[in-house]
């Protein structure tokens, strides 16, 4: 998006806009590519602390004065993208991370295997729950100030985490995880296309984050499993305790402190009423796994979580300042984004799992193995993020979003092909690339297309709303996927039988993706919407 000037004046708009709604908090910097130059009389921004720019008016870097060129190449920009990069990162990859760790956290604290699903879920279900709020906290009190505090809470958790004794206190632990998770996430987003200016430079950018969100949990399964092999199951999480400090340091020196929301409340009820209503959500889904869908334990959270959802957006609709401004779906741009971000989110997330069961439960893969014999996957969904900003300058981010979940959906059907004895050539490192590289090549326009059409202020909301589109798309496609592949296989263990119910997962998945890939072509907006 491009933003509209302070003086009510119209923004100027530029072919290749395809980007994140602007929120500027430093000079605005440059990557080596060009950017436009406001005309004197019409900066008219918004400086860090959010005081009215002078346009045209001198003064130092990132106070709302209309930049010299020399300083949109300010080498600061890159150090702030890195740090919020690098908190995604982490975030991503504490959602899968501790998987291949479960049998050894079984071992060593004697939990049961319910208690062990909840070492996973207490992770994701507090991630989910707590974003949409994370993301208007930070529009109103600050990117910085909450991206720091949420960094903070997840360092400590993680220590906590890895020192546990109990199995209580690592459930305590990775819901505290979660919970800074979701408060630091949508600043992540947020704090990147504010450092960059509207245009290409900042549609790189979001191909940079997204590409560094894919590989946090394309690198789950092989960092997890290097640490338990070589180390022990309590370095997967202790890994992020020096990670998180540096980068705390970082932060407080690189990021400047931006806002959207001064003179807005929090709302309070909405924000009690969604994050309730997700966690339940969330929490009936994770259920379905250990009960199956039909049984009360399931059901009970599902319908009370979308009863509770249902009450939130009736509370909204009433309330001078909510927490999510109904309007934003009157935007084509992010209802169609955040639907096909979530279904994108539940083919990426299971490939993951399914393909580390399967190179270990099938194919007799060490921990360790698994993880190095996905590191092309990763490395493909890296590749496929970044080269989708300058396919998009030619082709138009609707264009590369299908062609990405195109692709992806020929590797999903390519890996149900799965045999028991399949080679790695051909079952693991043939789709894996082609899955992946589709999933990347289709994120950064999903993410642009629904972060472009929303106001500034509400900047940081958007963001948590395709961070938690993402994580419950995954939660539930993997939820479904294991109930399609554990009614194929019966209940056998046998090596066979897990191959068939792995393999209808991946063509579920595929079926589930080309569906994608016609929502996206019926319903996302060839350009972004600005305003």
């Amino acid at each position: 998006m491009v933003q509209a000037p302070s003086d009510g004046s119209e923004a100027p708009k530029t072919p290749e806009a395809l980007s994140a709604p602007q929120a500027p908090e430093i000079s605005p910097p440059g990557t080596g590519a060009r950017t436009r130059i406001p005309a004197p009389g019409r900066s008219g921004r918004p400086d860090p602390l959010g005081q009215p720019g002078q346009p045209g008016q001198p003064g130092r870097p990132g106070q709302g004065r209309t930049p010299a060129p020399g300083e949109a190449r300010h080498p600061r920009t890159w150090l702030i993208i890195l740090a919020a990069c690098a908190g995604q990162f982490l975030v991503v990859l504490d959602v899968s991370v501790i998987t291949v760790a479960l049998p050894s956290v079984r071992a060593d604290l004697g939990l049961s295997t319910t208690a062990l699903l909840w070492v996973h879920s207490a992770y994701s279900i507090a991630f989910a729950g707590f974003m949409l709020f994370g993301g208007r906290a930070a529009d109103i009190f600050g990117r910085k100030r909450i991206f720091l505090f949420g960094l903070a809470l997840f360092t400590l958790a993680s220590l906590a985490g890895g020192l546990a004794q109990e199995g209580w206190q690592l459930l305590l632990a990775r819901a505290a995880q979660g919970l800074g998770a979701a408060v630091l996430a949508p600043a992540t987003l947020t704090i990147v296309t504010s450092a960059v200016p509207a245009g290409a430079a900042r549609t790189r950018a979001i191909g940079t984050w997204s590409a560094v969100g894919a590989a946090g949990g394309a690198a789950g399964g092989f960092v997890g499993g290097a640490l338990t092999d070589l180390l022990s199951w309590r370095w997967v999480l202790l890994i992020n305790v020096p990670i998180g400090a540096l980068l705390l340091l970082g932060s407080a020196f690189w990021i400047r402190e931006s806002r959207q929301g001064r003179g807005r409340k929090l709302d309070l009820p909405g924000a009690i009423l969604v994050t309730a209503g997700l966690a339940a959500f969330a929490y009936g889904i994770v259920e379905t796994e250990e009960s199956g869908w039909g049984t009360a334990a399931a059901l009970v959270p599902l319908l009370g979580g979308l009863a509770l959802l249902g009450l939130f957006v009736a509370v909204e609709a009433r309330t001078a300042q909510p927490l999510m401004p109904l309007k934003l779906f009157r935007s084509r741009a992010v209802s169609a984004a955040n639907v096909t971000m979530m279904i994108l989110g539940s083919a990426s997330f299971s490939m993951w799992f399914f393909m580390t069961v399967y190179a270990q439960n099938v194919l007799g893969y060490s921990p360790l193995d698994a993880g190095l014999a996905l590191i092309p996957s990763s490395l493909s969904v890296v590749i496929g993020s970044k080269l989708a900003p300058p396919l998009m300058a030619r082709a138009g981010a609707k264009t590369i979003a299908v062609a990405g979940a195109l692709i992806a959906a020929g590797g999903f059907g390519w890996q149900s092909l799965m045999t028991v004895d399949g080679g790695y050539l051909t079952t693991i490192l043939g789709p894996g690339v082609l899955m992946m590289f589709g999933i990347g090549l289709s994120a950064t326009p999903l993410a642009s297309l629904a972060t472009a059409g929303a106001e500034p202020g509400d900047a940081g909301l958007v963001s948590g709303l395709v961070n938690t589109s993402r994580t419950m798309g995954g939660a539930l496609g993997l939820a479904i996927y294991s109930t399609a592949a554990a009614t194929r296989t019966g209940g056998s263990t046998a090596p066979a039988a897990l191959a068939e119910g792995y393999a209808l997962a991946f063509r579920t998945s595929a079926c589930v993706l080309l569906g994608g890939a016609l929502l996206m072509l019926l319903w996302l907006p060839r350009r972004s919407e600005h305003r």
